[in-house]
């Protein structure tokens, strides 16, 4: 997946469209990733062993990865990504607009 873990997004569709979120998780075998404070659903939960206090709670959930889009930390702006060969022979992700490498 092109987008990881602790990556600033911008949420592209759906309710939460022009929010920007950190991503906390990512799913990559139902192509999702978890943004906090986006798609913030209610939930009811009974009390179980790892649930003390039942009652509703409000839970962070999955949103398709198609429908965020990376904000590049150069030029602050949402971007695809693409990868780059570094002198050294690695690969890195890169921004398409301004082509500054991300990391």
């Amino acid at each position: 997946m092109r987008v990881q873990s602790n990556d600033n997004v911008l949420i592209t569709k759906g309710r939460d469209r022009g929010k920007q979120g950190r991503v906390s998780r990512v799913l990559p075998k139902q192509d999702t990733v978890v943004v906090e404070g986006i798609n913030v659903v209610t939930r009811h939960q009974k009390p179980t062993g790892t649930f003390r206090q039942g009652g509703m709670i409000q839970k962070e959930m999955p949103i398709p990865v198609g429908n965020v889009a990376l904000i590049c930390a150069h030029c602050n702006k949402p971007t695809r990504i693409g990868y780059r060969r570094l002198a050294d022979g690695t690969k890195a992700r890169a921004c398409q607009k301004c082509e500054e490498v991300i990391e």
